[in-house]
């Protein structure tokens, strides 16, 4: 990958624990043609819905995938066979503490090139930053959050932690609302930051060891329209 150096990506994640990266730079470093983008993008409609809700809600839709990822480039990604997503209650009090089977990801878009660069940058990120690890178990979620008579809530268990080395949550669509702020807080509930992911290609970074993070719920703004927002998020840990 062009452009190996990430030093303005990992430097304000190294000292603050999170970083916010536009989609200008994004797109550098994903080294995106805009041909790629629509297809990747378009993939969001063929979601399931995610029927592990324990408040109830049928607002959320997704798709997921487990990977295995080397630390140092070239990134080397191998896809795991197809497993459930496991939280414990200590990091998901609401919907942890069980075994959640998603639809997997379509190979095409396992493979597509935005997800392959997605993935290697996160690697190449968090595996800078966790200097022990040579290999990272990554996760993968395509999450649509839908709103209109029913709230959209894209972290309905509140300000959390997910157990993991390092959190990488970009923007893929937001159509027809308003809301869905990113907030930080460290361990002892101070606040860091807050920031909106905005444009396609919009990432948010999180060092999950010292970093609480969520997302305030989306309101629709017309009511005559489908409101909804699109993101991938990958996560890595140390096997």
């Amino acid at each position: 990958m062009a452009g190996d150096d990430l030093a303005d990506l990992r430097a304000p994640l190294g000292a603050q624990g999170f970083a916010l990266v536009r989609s200008p730079r994004m797109r550098e470093v994903l080294e995106l043609e805009e041909s790629g983008w629509a297809p990747f993008a378009a993939s969001w409609e063929d979601l399931g819905v995610d029927t592990f809700m324990a408040d109830g809600g049928r607002y959320r839709k997704r798709r997921f995938a487990c990977f295995e990822a080397s630390t140092r480039a070239p990134i080397a990604l191998r896809r795991k066979p197809h497993q459930p997503h496991y939280q414990s209650r200590d990091y998901n009090p609401l919907n942890g503490g069980v075994e959640r089977w998603f639809l997997p990801i379509h190979d095409e878009v396992a493979s597509h090139p935005v997800m392959r660069a997605a993935l290697s940058v996160t690697a190449r990120l968090f595996g800078g930053l966790v200097p022990d690890a040579a290999a990272f178990h990554v996760e993968v979620h395509q999450f649509r959050i839908e709103t209109g008579a029913e709230a959209g809530m894209p972290t309905p268990e509140g300000m959390h932690r997910d157990g993991v080395d390092g959190v990488f949550v970009m923007l893929v669509r937001r159509e027809n609302v308003a809301s869905g702020e990113t907030r930080l807080e460290d361990v002892a509930g101070r606040g860091l930051g807050a920031f909106t992911l905005e444009a396609p290609m919009d990432v948010a970074l999180v060092d999950d060891g010292r970093v609480f993070h969520g997302v305030t719920p989306i309101a629709r703004i017309d009511p005559s329209r489908p409101a909804f927002r699109d993101v991938l998020v990958v996560t890595v840990r140390r096997p």
